[in-house]
């Protein structure tokens, strides 16, 4: 997630609606998938895992029944919700881009939080950690969202109900600038709780926005052995071995 100073409204004041926005079980297959990448991507099979920006934790509700888990976020809001679903994991509130545990893992995983790495200097940061985090012959998965060369304005829609209460959203993507690194995604969330009467909510998000090239380049930096796999989503995901 973004910096302290400027967090969305979804992981601070509306954190606790996450899980009706996006639910848990809706990440079973694209877990499964990151799994047998970091699996085959490893010298040895991998027990240990850090999950840098594991927001809600809905993939290592998943992931945890593989890998001993250790999930870092910036958002106490997110991280409670995850406490709450996977109390069997490590828990530590933290900046993918400077975090630094002085011990290393087995392997390490990076979800769709890498996209608010808006700078190409952010987005160094945080390989540099997932790097120094992932010990020599493991392997880190980064899944973003997008890259330069597959971006595409669009809208979606969706949301949950849960114990007394729902959610609705509209999502617009939108790209302003394609001569910089970010674009922005707004939400129109409709909360309902109990009998009171709908409420609006408007979020932006800033997301970050590069090409393949500099992605492959920046890994190759900073010392891991990249691939770039196709998902089944139609993403590119990066696939790495460290040496």
């Amino acid at each position: 997630m973004p910096s302290v100073s400027s967090p969305p409204k979804l992981y601070g004041e509306l954190a606790s609606w996450f899980h009706l926005l996006s639910a848990p079980a809706d990440y079973a297959e694209e877990a499964e998938f990151a799994r047998n990448l970091l699996v085959q991507a490893s010298s040895t099979p991998p027990r240990t895992l850090l999950e840098l920006g594991s927001g809600g934790g809905n993939n290592a509700s998943h992931l945890k029944v593989h890998f001993q888990m250790t999930l870092v976020d910036l958002s106490p809001g997110m991280l409670d919700l995850s406490r709450a679903l996977n109390p069997e994991c490590e828990h530590l509130v933290g900046d993918m881009r400077s975090l630094r545990l002085d011990r290393v893992f087995d392997a390490v995983f990076v979800h769709d939080a890498i996209m608010y790495m808006t700078t190409e200097d952010e987005l160094r940061q945080a390989v540099e950690t997932a790097f120094i985090h992932c010990k020599a012959g493991g392997a880190a998965v980064f899944m973003p969202d997008v890259v330069r060369e597959n971006f595409v304005s669009l809208t979606t829609h969706g949301g949950h109900d849960g114990e007394g209460r729902g959610i609705r959203y509209i999502e617009w993507t939108f790209d302003s600038d394609p001569s910089d690194t970010t674009y922005t995604v707004d939400f129109a969330y409709l909360l309902r709780e109990g009998n009171r009467p709908v409420r609006v909510v408007h979020d932006h998000h800033v997301f970050g926005l590069f090409l393949k090239e500099v992605w492959l380049q920046l890994l190759q930096d900073t010392g891991f052995n990249p691939n770039v796999v196709a998902d089944p989503w139609g993403r590119l995901v990066f696939v790495c071995s460290r040496g």
